[in-house]
This record gives structure tokens, sequence and C-alpha cells, in this order.
């Protein structure tokens, strides 16, 4: 019912906007808790970890990683 594209986009934006935040906040928090359980196949623990990664990718989530080699 707005009248003006800027009205339509601040109430689109009052709408999404914290449902945006909150998932990508549940999302980092699986990232962070992700353990392999006991028992688990290898390849089905990988393909969760691919998609938990690609569902953040889609709500512009970036990673870095910084790896450290211990010898």
């Amino acid at each position: 019912m707005e009248k003006t594209s800027s009205a339509l986009w601040k109430r689109l934006e009052t709408l999404y906007a914290t449902k945006f935040l909150a998932n990508r906040l549940v999302l980092k928090q699986h990232l962070f808790k992700f353990r392999m359980n006991e028992g688990e196949l290898f390849r089905d623990h990988i393909s969760q970890f691919i998609t938990l990664l690609n569902n953040l990718k889609k709500l512009r989530f970036r990673l870095t990683m910084k790896i450290r080699l211990c010898y």
C-alpha cells in the first residue's frame, strides 16, 4: 500500500532485515559449533559442512580463515 518506492523499500527493510540478521546469527552459531558426531560418515559430515557454508554465502557472510601449521 506504499505510494513511493522509497517508502516501499523502508517497509520491506522493517519486515525482513531483522529476520535476515537473525538467520545469519543462527548460521554463524551452527558453524562455530559444528563438530563431527561419533559414528557419522565423513562424506555426510563434509556434505553438511558445505551446505552450511553455502547457506552462509547466500546471506553474504564472509569467512576468513587463518591456518596455523604446527611442526
